[in-house]
């Protein structure tokens, strides 16, 4: 079989690998996974077309070491100048994808936690058009969730309840796995040079393709933990993770509720933050004031504080339990297909 071919700068060796055009196309992160790496391509199936190893300058020199040893035609190898994180260089595999024509494109580590034969069953939701974007959930089979690390489940319990938030999909769990498959007419549609380039890219997809309004779907799977090491510290994006959510939930509301549409749950969130807020601060205010006093504040101002608080969660509730029922439901794919036939 033909050696892996190399590119530099994202350009494409010609004629090194069978053509990708209207077919599946692995994309695979590469940064320090050369233990890894040609097992997991040799776990990759013929129903895919082109295999993208992605180095993002990895200080082992993944890329060189695919090239060295692996004998596979469908592999290319795309290399960084500089290292741009997990998001950067998965950009960069469906950028080439795109260009080469790919369908339906796949991401998965090099790290091995993530089995190749299990590629049918993302693909399969996006080619019958139930959906553009399908990722990982680890949390389906509760039976098996004793081999995740108790730090991971909690974190990624956390994270999954912020992700719901910021992103709108509601009916979704596991944000953070990177396990994922994406329709190219879905994805030529991404801000390329605005996700978020490292850890928070997983989550931060979520949120632009919900404001693109595309269908995204959980894919069962089980949690798989060797010898790999992960460079993820929980501890040291908390904070940045936080902040980012709350960014991406303020944009998504301003996009989704005020700037593109509006509708009764566009009046509902501002008057009940404005309710909630002001029966809080009077209701505090007044309670500050009959503890200095030592005077029982009376009925009629109690319940002037709390009418504004029950009335405003009252609003709230009613705003969020619209967005749930807003997640996107018709794909993506199929209106750029129906527009493109036009």
């Amino acid at each position: 079989m033909n050696a892996p071919s190399t590119t530099n700068d994202l350009q494409v060796a010609s004629g090194a690998a069978p053509s990708v055009a209207d077919a599946i196309a692995v994309v695979i992160p590469s940064y320090k996974v050369t233990r890894h790496i040609l097992g997991v391509i040799e776990g990759i199936g013929p129903e895919v077309a082109r295999i993208y190893v992605v180095d993002d300058k990895c200080p082992d020199g993944s890329g060189a070491f695919v090239r060295e040893h692996c004998r596979d035609g469908r592999v290319v190898v795309l290399e960084h100048a500089e290292n741009q994180g997990v998001g950067g260089a998965v950009m960069t595999g469906y950028r080439q994808a795109i260009l080469d024509g790919a369908r339906v494109i796949v991401k998965i580590d090099g790290d091995g936690q993530m089995d190749g034969s299990l590629i049918p069953s993302f693909v399969a939701p996006i080619l019958a058009g139930e959906a553009d974007y399908t990722k990982g959930n680890r949390f389906f089979n509760l039976e098996r969730l004793g081999s995740m690390p108790p730090m991971r489940l909690f974190g990624n319990a956390v994270l999954s309840l912020m992700t719901k938030l910021s992103s709108g999909y509601w009916d979704l769990f596991d944000p953070t796995n990177g396990y994922t498959a994406i329709h190219a007419d879905a994805a030529r549609y991404l801000p390329f040079e605005k996700i978020s380039k490292r850890y928070f890219f997983e989550s931060d997809m979520l949120f632009r393709l919900n404001i693109l309004g595309a269908v995204v779907a959980d894919v069962p799977m089980d949690a798989v933990y060797g010898d790999e090491v992960s460079n993820l510290k929980i501890s040291k994006i908390v904070t940045e993770f936080l902040a980012k959510h709350v960014r991406n939930f303020g944009k998504r509301i301003f996009y989704n509720y005020y700037l593109r549409n509006m509708s009764v749950a566009s009046i509902e969130l501002p008057l009940g933050l404005l309710l909630t807020g002001f029966g809080t601060a009077y209701g505090v205010s007044h309670w500050i004031a009959s503890a200095h006093s030592g005077v029982s504040t009376p009925a009629g101002t109690v319940m002037l504080a709390a009418l504004p608080v029950i009335m405003g969660v009252q609003l709230i509730l009613a705003f969020l339990a619209h967005d749930v029922a807003s997640v996107p439901r018709y794909p993506l794919h199929k209106k750029t297909l129906y527009r493109r036939n036009q």
